[in-house]
């Protein structure tokens, strides 16, 4: 029956599995687990912390790990009408069957997708309403430094890195199984284990007019403290069809030394932990030979920081000329390019993030680059032969005015400049701007913010936008306001938000992360539907009160958030913590560097 659906549906390959490097799916098991992603194929194949999770445990003895991606909406709509629940990729097993369902939650515009997966399987939503005969369904990724507004959809939630956690809660539900222990008492001997957090096992107060748990560092991220010898797969699976980053992708390290104020992974994912150069030769060598990609990336919050990337882009630089590989460097800073990003034989684009227009808006960042930085670096990559450069900006920071916004458009120019000046005759380069809407998100100095409203958001869109349009060579693109503000509603939400996210499904919000899916209208009506008012969670927001996500210790501590939130408000930059041990409280979860 699946294989005629297939005939009928665009990008059959979705859903078909058996790819190239499919691990063995045909090995006894006592614990089958079903990793989702609850966006499609092409987006989610492209992850790497699913890739990693998805090989490691399949090396396991004893467990077998199949995929689950969220179904294009009209393939949804064949298995809805044959009556067949969604399945997982591998064996075609109805996710219900399986043992443990986790769901990969990489961003706040995913968790109406997050029923979306649960109800095309015949699971209920929330936790309190699945018995022993449901699986245990498990959630996971960087939403996990707020996970109150989907709590009440999980049964478990794995706070941090996941490697060691993963295979620990699953060896922990093997030994229950076997001894024929229920869903609760397994939940609750698993609560011991680092990053575990069991909502229903923690309860919640009304603390300022949100639900919240009060109990200081209830739970502790899950960090890997041996990063140089952890897992990483040298024989990833190679889709059937194009995805979103068709390209093998090697992670350099963790965790982020620069302290961008606003940038919720550069704390979440400390401490830094780096691998050496050897290693990822090895792995990147590995990979080549055992996937046949033509292209890779080294992966990283901020690649011009890793300590051996000179040392190994001169080697790569031989080794990408005898094996044909293009060498993608993301996550560049400005005040980092240099000669060592010259390992591409084939040059296309480079992207920079100088967030800010003005220098008095980068040291309330704490972005730590000048106008200089951007000069030499954009005047290098163009002589090096690179054809476009990507430049993203954000809007709506704190302190911002406009006199900053005309910084943008007058640094924007300068860029232009240089690169006509410095192309030597060849084509000339294109330059693509990007803003987005700034969102307060936890776990940074910018926490308690307020964001500017969807009209303000879209006057300043519409400045920037007249002040480029006389730029030739220049294209500018913005994100959308409201989504935005949704974003910034459940990135510092509380656990009452999960009545919305069930309204706004049942009113048709569904894959609210792609443009022409997006229904700002399903989620008006969710909120007057549960008398909540979204403007609760964008205003500013008092320090004198416990916020819902702050029972998780991440390391980071909220003092250390709170005396960089009144540096920012005094222009003061602190410096990278590589050159010296800021005291943010990370070390404590693993050694730095």
């Amino acid at each position: 029956m699946i294989d005629e659906l297939l005939l009928r549906v665009e990008k059959p390959a979705r859903y078909c599995g058996g790819e190239y490097n499919i691990p063995n799916m045909d090995k006894p098991c006592s614990v089958r687990f079903a990793i989702c992603f609850p966006d499609l194929y092409e987006v989610g194949m492209s992850n790497l912390g699913i890739k990693i999770l998805y090989h490691m445990l399949n090396e396991q003895e004893g467990i077998i790990c199949e995929r689950c991606f969220a179904p294009h909406i009209k393939f949804a709509e064949l298995l809805r009408r044959e009556g067949i629940p969604l399945f997982t990729l591998e064996n075609r097993i109805p996710l219900k069957e399986c043992d443990i369902v986790g769901i990969s939650v990489q961003f706040e515009m995913l968790y109406s997708n997050i029923l979306y997966l649960l109800d095309l399987a015949g699971i209920p939503f929330f936790s309190r309403d699945r018995g022993d005969e449901y699986p245990v369904v498990v959630g996971g990724g960087p939403c996990m430094v707020n996970p109150e507004p989907i709590a009440d959809f999980f049964d478990a939630l794995l706070i941090g890195e996941g490697e060691e956690m993963n295979l620990e809660f699953c060896r922990l539900y093997e030994t229950c199984k076997s001894q024929g222990l229920s869903k609760r008492e397994f939940l609750e001997k698993a609560r011991s284990i680092q990053g575990v957090y069991v909502p229903s096992l923690l309860p919640v107060e009304e603390v300022d007019g949100k639900l919240v748990v009060t109990q200081r560092q209830a739970v502790t991220k899950a960090a890997l403290r041996d990063f140089e010898n952890s897992y990483f797969p040298v024989s990833p699976i190679v889709p059937n069809m194009e995805i979103v980053h068709d390209r093998a992708v090697i992670e350099l390290y963790r965790g982020c030394a620069n302290g961008c104020r606003f940038c919720q992974a550069g704390f979440y994912y400390r401490p830094i932990r780096m691998r050496s150069v050897d290693r990822i030769r090895k792995i990147i060598e590995q990979t080549a030979d055992n996937t046949g990609y033509e292209e890779m990336s080294l992966s990283s919050l901020s690649t011009g920081d890793y300590k051996g990337i000179g040392q190994l882009t001169s080697q790569l630089g031989e080794l990408c000329a005898k094996r044909r590989i293009n060498m993608n460097l993301p996550s560049l800073r400005l005040d980092t390019y240099s000669d060592a990003y010259s390992v591409n034989s084939r040059k296309g684009s480079l992207t920079f993030a100088p967030e800010a227009g003005t220098q008095r808006l980068r040291d309330v960042i704490n972005k730590n680059i000048t106008d200089e930085d951007i000069e030499k670096s954009m005047t290098l990559a163009v002589k090096q032969g690179f054809t476009g450069i990507k430049l993203y900006f954000m809007l709506g920071l704190p302190t911002e005015t406009y006199d900053d916004i005309d910084g943008i458009a007058a640094t924007v120019e300068r860029i232009r400049d240089i690169a006509r000046v410095n192309c030597q005759g060849k084509k000339q380069v294109s330059i693509s701007v990007s803003t987005a809407v700034f969102i307060p998100k936890p776990l940074t100095p910018f926490q308690y913010e307020e964001q500017i409203s969807t009209d303000e958001a879209l006057r300043r869109q519409m400045y920037l936008k007249d002040k480029l349009r006389h730029l030739k060579g220049v294209s500018y693109h913005y994100h959308e306001s409201l989504s935005a503000k949704l974003e910034a509603v459940f990135a510092r939400g509380d656990r009452r938000l999960s009545a919305v996210i069930a309204a706004a499904y049942a009113n048709g919000a569904a894959f609210d992360c792609w443009t022409e899916s997006f229904n700002y209208d399903c989620w008006l009506r969710a909120f007057d539907e549960t008398g909540i008012n979204p403007d609760d969670y964008t205003r500013k927001l008092s320090d004198d009160f416990i916020q819902p996500w702050e029972f998780i210790d991440c390391g980071v501590t909220r003092e250390y958030l709170v005396s960089e939130r009144d540096k920012a408000y005094e222009g003061v930059c602190t410096p990278a913590c590589s050159d010296k041990c800021t005291g943010c409280g990370a070390a404590r979860l693993g050694r730095c560097g």
